[in-house]
C-alpha cells in the first residue's frame, strides 16, 4: 500500500483499545507480561498517542505511545505496525508525527528496543552517552 493509503491521528479517543490490547498482549516481545488493566492505565495516562489507520477507516495498522513531563523529556513506548502493513512507511510516519511534528520536537527522547534501530536512528536516537543511566526492572519482563 502507498503512504496515502493511511491516515495518522493523535486523538486518544479514537484509539481502538481492543486492537491495541490484542497486539501488545500477543505480539509485543517487550511487554506481554502486562495485564489489560496495565495497558488501559498506560493509555489513560499517556502524554501522547499516535495511530495509523487504513485510509478512511478506523482499522488500526500502527501505533505509538509516549510518556512525558511535558517540558523537556519523553519516553517512546509500544511502537508497532501490524505485520500486513510493515514495509509501507508507517513506522517512519508514526515517528515523524510523534517526534518531529509534535509538541516534543525539542525534547530529549528515550526508548528501549531490541529491533528497528535503523528507523529510530533516522529520528536522532543513538546509544546513550555518559549522561544516561538505566535502572533495570526488578523482575525481567516475561516473553
Amino acid at each position: 500500500m502507498a503512504n496515502g493509503d493511511y491516515d495518522l491521528d493523535d486523538d486518544p479517543g479514537r484509539i481502538p483499545r481492543d486492537t491495541v490490547w490484542q497486539w501488545l498482549s500477543t505480539e509485543a516481545y517487550w511487554g506481554r507480561w502486562r495485564t489489560r488493566a496495565d495497558i488501559e492505565a498506560q493509555l489513560d495516562s499517556a502524554w501522547r498517542v499516535v495511530a495509523a489507520y487504513r485510509a478512511g477507516t478506523d482499522e488500526l495498522v500502527g501505533f505509538a505511545r509516549a510518556a512525558s513531563d511535558g517540558v523537556g523529556f519523553a519516553y517512546l513506548a509500544d511502537v508497532f505496525v501490524v505485520a500486513d502493513h510493515q514495509g509501507s512507511g508507517i513506522g517512519k510516519r508514526l515517528m515523524q508525527t510523534m517526534i518531529e511534528d509534535g509538541p516534543g520536537a525539542e525534547f530529549r527522547w528515550v526508548l528501549f528496543t531490541a529491533d528497528a534501530h535503523g528507523l529510530y536512528e533516522q529520528f536522532g536516537f543513538a546509544v546513550p552517552d555518559e549522561t544516561a543511566m538505566v535502572r533495570p526492572p526488578a523482575k525481567p519482563p516475561i516473553g
